[in-house]
């Protein structure tokens, strides 16, 4: 089985939330060029009448100013894994599992599977959780080899 996992650098910004707050944004980015693997919202649990966007990635210095130029801000918090591979059944908890019996607290998780491979990004308190992360889903996928 092959597994990568790799950090994702993720743009912030906050936008109202109407029809069209996020979709003004996208559309702002798309005509830089932008092709966007993550895109994440919601509403603020904090401030009414907004909402938070999340996007990843922006490749180069043109979709990075224009980013910028739109508000938006590379977050440090928390930190996003993207994670792909071959599927099998019960991965994921068996994943999970390790991550949890390591003591790292998972921030979200989303993980969805097409056609016998899994992708998905994953949220950590730390760089440092996500790399021990890391490490144990390459030592899943070198156990399900010999399994």
């Amino acid at each position: 089985m092959s597994f990568k996992m790799q950090r994702v650098h993720v743009y912030h910004k906050e936008v109202e939330d109407k029809p069209g707050g996020v979709g003004g944004l996208l559309k702002v980015l798309a005509g830089a060029g932008t092709h966007l693997e993550y895109v994440y919202s919601q509403r603020s649990a904090t401030k009414q009448g907004m909402g938070d966007l999340y996007v990843a990635p922006l490749r180069n210095a043109a979709e990075i100013k224009v980013a910028k130029e739109s508000g938006m801000r590379e977050v440090t918090e928390p930190t996003v894994m993207r994670l792909e591979g071959d599927d099998k059944a019960g991965l994921s908890g068996k994943l999970i599992q390790g991550w949890e019996m390591a003591g790292i607290n998972l921030h979200g998780l989303v993980l969805s599977v097409l056609s016998g491979r899994f992708v998905g990004y994953v949220t950590f308190d730390s760089p440092e959780d996500g790399n021990r992360a890391a490490i144990i889903l390459a030592e899943l996928g070198t156990s399900a080899v010999h399994a």
